[in-house]
Order: structure tokens, then sequence, then C-alpha cells
């Protein structure tokens, strides 16, 4: 062994640190293990959310007094407002041009004199038509409606 003072000090302050640490293992054992406490919430917070965020099995789902291969009762979503329109067409323009509209201004849509207007139902297309006036209202007649496949394609 070496008579370096130095060597005795750094050797002290190794087993003061060794004794810290197993002082301080000692005290989380004795009070339930510190960084496993941590480890047991997380793992029980995480059960909960699994627990909260799992689906349903299909059986809670279904009404066990009507088999699936009925068709189901639309009789719920007739009574539901929708917005339906008609587009005569479309165009863009810069917003320098648009803050230079005024009464009488002339803007150029996309569309030729004579081609069918776009009804629109809450913003998708399901038709095409033509305006007509009946008692001097503006009506529209459809002369072309999409697919109810297509219909449905479109919604989603």
């Amino acid at each position: 062994m070496s008579d370096d003072p130095t060597d005795n000090e750094n050797e002290e302050v190794s087993d003061d640190w060794a004794a810290a640490l197993e002082e301080q293992d000692t005290a989380e054992a004795q009070a339930g293990g510190g960084d496993d406490d941590w480890a047991a919430a997380m793992a029980e917070q995480a059960d909960t959310e699994a627990d909260a965020m799992s689906t349903p099995d299909l059986q809670e789902l279904t009404d066990d007094s009507q088999p699936l291969t009925e068709t189901p009762d639309l009789g719920v979503v007739m009574d539901i407002p929708v917005t339906i329109s008609m587009e005569v067409g479309a165009t863009a323009i810069t917003i320098r041009n648009l803050l230079q509209l005024s009464q009488g201004s002339v803007v150029e849509l996309d569309r030729l004199a004579g081609e069918p207007l776009d009804v629109l139902v809450n913003g998708k297309l399901i038709a095409h038509g033509e305006v007509v006036v009946v008692n001097e209202k503006f009506g529209i007649r459809m002369t072309d409606v999409v697919s109810q496949t297509e219909r449905i394609n479109r919604l989603a």
C-alpha cells in the first residue's frame, strides 16, 4: 500500500459514497422501492387507459331482439335537415380582382352556357339539372342523378 495521503482520502470518499448509496437503497426498500412505486403507478395507469379505450364486443352492441339480417330503420334519419344548393359554376380570382368588383362587373365562370348545373347536398354532388320557373319561382329539373352507391361513397 502507498503512504500517499490522497490515496487514503480517495478510499475514504469512495467508502462514504458506497455507504450512502447502501443507505439509500435500504431506505427505498423499506419505503416500498421508490422506482418500483413509479413503475407500478405507470403500469396501473396504462392498464386503466387500455380498459377505457378498449372497444366493446360486437355482442354488446347488437340488440338480441332483432336479427342482424333485417334492414336498418331509416325513419330515424328522415327528419334530419340538409342543405341543397345549385352551383352555376366556379372560378378562381386574386384578392386584387375581388376587391375591384363593383355593381355591373362580370365574372367569367368555368361553365358553358346551357351546361347543366350541379346539385349539391351539404356540399356533395348528387345530381345535375337545369333551371326552370314554376309559379314565378326558380326551381331545378334533375337531368342526371348520381347513382346511390356513388353518393354513399362521396359522403365518406
